[in-house]
């Protein structure tokens, strides 16, 4: 473990931790321009933010434990997830953890606080949210593995680092099964981070919201945790799009300075993700929630599309 390494994972924890707002600043003034309406502040996240850190915290009587945990937990997992993602180096101390499943199994961990903390008070509401969030999960992970395994068959390793390297060195280098990949993990991005079609993360109609009726019985510093997590969530998926299918200008082992190359990097191609999701959303409209199991088995035959086509083109 070198000094590099320590210093290119503090920076990427907390690259990710200070930018997260400001991705979900930047997606939704975007959304706001292409819809001809008003947009707000870059900043308005981390008003937001603020806002809700000085403001007190109301629990409900008959709250467990669990329920003021959850906020910490799922905080904790983000930040994790996305520190074991190589954003701007290869050169982590956390690389022998940086696993594929790992990565998908921290998904999993925050999802499944998160809903038994929305039954845990017994509101209608959060149970609804709660049994969608579980069905989400339980069509999106199986795809998100096949993505993920897909990247890593090039790369004959589950490593996220590994892949990185692997397929930053062969730029040139055409993979069809790739492009299917690409289309699978967009769509389970959307659902994974309650975005338009599968969900809005602006609505408050009882019958359609999914993220939102988790959520309802938190308040205060608790729920700024929440927020702050659903944007490191889309901070770590993008950041993970990225590294699976434009890993070029992350910075590798034996070129520290490479890194300050990356940062400026790293923004450019965030920008530019941004601006396409929102440009996605605009253009798209929510669809029913029984619609969503076929969005996702879609997404997952996809994915197994492009496993089966590297495979076919290796031979």
């Amino acid at each position: 473990m070198s000094w590099t390494g320590v210093l290119s994972q503090l920076l990427e924890i907390v690259l990710a931790i200070g930018l997260a707002p400001a991705l979900m600043g930047w997606v939704n003034q975007w959304r706001a321009w292409l819809q001809n309406r008003s947009a707000p502040s870059l900043w308005q996240p981390y008003r937001q933010l603020h806002k809700l850190f000085v403001k007190e915290s109301v629990v409900a009587d008959n709250a467990s434990r669990l329920f003021r945990t959850a906020p910490y937990v799922v905080f904790g997992c983000m930040v994790l997830a996305s520190a074991i993602i190589p954003t701007l180096s290869t050169d982590l101390p956390l690389a022998p953890a940086a696993d594929a499943i790992a990565l998908v199994g921290l998904f999993a961990l925050a999802r499944v606080f998160i809903s038994l903390a929305a039954m845990d008070v017994g509101t209608a509401f959060g149970t609804l949210g709660a049994r969608r969030e579980m069905l989400i999960g339980f069509l999106a992970e199986p795809a998100l593995l096949m993505v993920l395994f897909s990247a890593s068959l090039i790369s004959k390793s589950t490593s996220l680092t590994t892949i990185v390297e692997t397929l930053a060195h062969r730029e040139l280098t055409i993979y069809p099964g790739l492009a299917f990949a690409g289309v699978a993990f967009t769509m389970v991005s959307l659902a994974e981070n309650a975005r338009v079609p599968v969900d809005n993360p602006a609505t408050h109609l009882e019958l359609t919201m999914i993220h939102e009726a988790l959520i309802l019985e938190y308040s205060g510093r608790h729920l700024a945790l929440i927020e702050w997590a659903a944007s490191l969530k889309l901070f770590a998926y993008s950041c993970m799009g990225l590294a699976l299918f434009f890993p070029w200008g992350v910075a590798e082992a034996h070129a520290p300075l490479a890194m300050l190359l990356a940062l400026p990097v790293l923004v450019f191609k965030l920008a530019i993700g941004g601006f396409l999701l929102a440009a996605l959303e605009t253009l798209s409209a929510k669809m029913r929630v029984f619609r969503v199991p076929e969005f996702l088995a879609a997404a997952f035959l996809l994915a197994v599309i492009g496993m089966l086509v590297h495979i076919l083109l290796a031979r």
